[in-house]
């Protein structure tokens, strides 16, 4: 067996190490990650009740966008729950809500829609439309009294994409390929009145 040896110049070995010491100091690429995120999600006392306030960071795979492109509708959900804790049972659901939001392109006028119920407004961009989607502001999820003082309860927000409402062909393709597993993880926090 034979072994080689390379001399190496000390002024290229220091270089080496500086440059492997400051590697992890270095900023990570800027790429955006596919999926939805929480960013930030609050329960906030009114007059009338209880209002959601919640902030997402959304950005479509290069599958569901292309779909979109050409002409699927995305139907979006957000769900949103208040739990009771109980240690001598279990837990008990206080409060169940979806709010279901309809994206689509709209080829000839080369706008994005995005509605909810009845409501629709138009964008010029993907990005604009992801950027409305992305804010929930003051949407009324509880009235006054029904949370009890003095009690704690865990609040919980998600965001996904609801693969009921595709069409038929796009169902069968969602449960067999992970593109269309699309949404957040329940994000939870403690309310307590």
């Amino acid at each position: 067996m034979t072994a080689f040896i390379t001399r190496c110049c000390k002024k290229y070995s220091l270089l080496f190490a500086l440059a492997a010491l400051a590697l992890p100091f270095l900023p990570a690429p800027s790429a955006q990650a596919e999926g939805i995120d929480v960013r930030h999600a609050a329960l906030v006392a009114g007059e009338e009740g209880y209002f959601l306030e919640a902030d997402f960071e959304i950005a479509l795979n290069p599958t569901l966008e292309d779909a979109l492109n050409k002409g699927v509708p995305l139907y979006f959900l957000l769900e949103f729950e208040v739990i009771r804790p109980r240690w001598y049972w279990l837990n008990e659901k206080v409060l169940s809500t979806q709010q279901q939001y309809r994206l689509s392109y709209n080829a000839l006028t080369r706008q994005y829609r995005l509605g909810v119920g009845s409501l629709f407004q138009n964008f010029g961009a993907l990005a604009e439309a992801l950027d409305f989607l992305s804010r929930v502001r003051r949407r009324q999820v509880l009235e006054t009294g029904i949370l009890g003082k003095g009690n704690t309860y865990t609040a919980g927000v998600r965001m996904r994409l609801d693969v009921s409402q595709l069409p038929k062909p796009f169902q069968l393709n969602a449960f067999a390929s992970r593109d269309w597993n699309f949404g957040s993880e329940w994000h939870r926090w403690s309310v307590t009145p």
